[in-house]
């Protein structure tokens, strides 16, 4: 049987158990604290980084105004670049302006030319025409080809000489083509006379009259000759004619 005597000894003498005491925090307390921590950490971590950075001679603050510098820069450069794009552009539009005013001048030139020569032709006719002429006739009848593709120019000069010159001469014009398309022979007439009469064919002249166009005829066509022929008006009857072969 145990003693109590020696149990209570035991429990509150010097041989008895330790016991701590500890205080009790509640736990946003805990939180706070280990937030403020981590900031003093932070910002200790922070200011050893700066204090590094400056010890071996790199300052934030220089470097951040130099990146501002360079951004400006940069702007200025982009701004000077975008005025002279544009001063390149208008320069460019100009040339173009330019170079298209001389092609048009250019052909110009070559239509005064042509028209010169012409007329050069018409006065050395007219200088050598005799005056024994005294009937319609057609001069300096002649077809090429034009630009287009089965596109062809006609040429003339029609006059009236002689004791015809008191009277106002009209009518008009026809040309009767003969070609061969695709192995077969054939003819074609202008203007078609089932259609109404073409204002390009008609003549009305005391004088003479000169007389351009074209007419188109199929790609693979092949012209053989070409004949013009002057009707008066009211008359079926070709007072004048003329063919040239190509």
């Amino acid at each position: 049987m145990k003693n109590p005597l020696r149990s209570l000894r035991r429990r509150f003498g010097i041989s008895a158990p330790k016991m701590m005491v500890r205080t009790h925090l509640a736990w946003y307390w805990r939180w706070t604290g280990m937030v403020l921590l981590a900031s003093i950490s932070l910002a200790l971590a922070a200011w050893i980084y700066d204090a590094g950075m400056r010890f071996a001679g790199f300052d934030r603050s220089e470097s951040e105004q130099a990146v501002e510098m360079l951004r400006e820069t940069v702007a200025r450069l982009e701004a000077e670049t975008a005025k002279l794009q544009s001063v390149s552009n208008a320069s460019e539009s100009r040339l173009k302006i330019e170079q298209s005013v001389q092609s048009q001048l250019a052909a110009q030139v070559k239509v005064l030319d042509e028209e010169n020569q012409r007329l050069k032709e018409d006065l050395a006719f007219f200088e050598n025409l005799g005056p024994s002429i005294n009937k319609l006739s057609i001069n300096r009848f002649s077809v090429r080809r034009d630009v287009l593709p089965g596109e062809y120019r006609y040429r003339m000069l029609v006059l009236l000489g002689g004791g015809g010159r008191d009277r106002q001469f009209q009518g008009s014009l026809q040309l009767v083509i003969n070609m061969q398309n695709q192995g077969r022979n054939g003819m074609i007439v202008l203007p078609d006379p089932s259609q109404p009469q073409n204002p390009s064919f008609r003549l009305n002249f005391k004088y003479f009259q000169r007389v351009e166009g074209t007419f188109r005829v199929p790609e693979l066509a092949k012209i053989r000759s070409v004949q013009v022929r002057v009707l008066e008006q009211g008359s079926n009857q070709a007072s004048a004619t003329q063919s040239v072969d190509l």
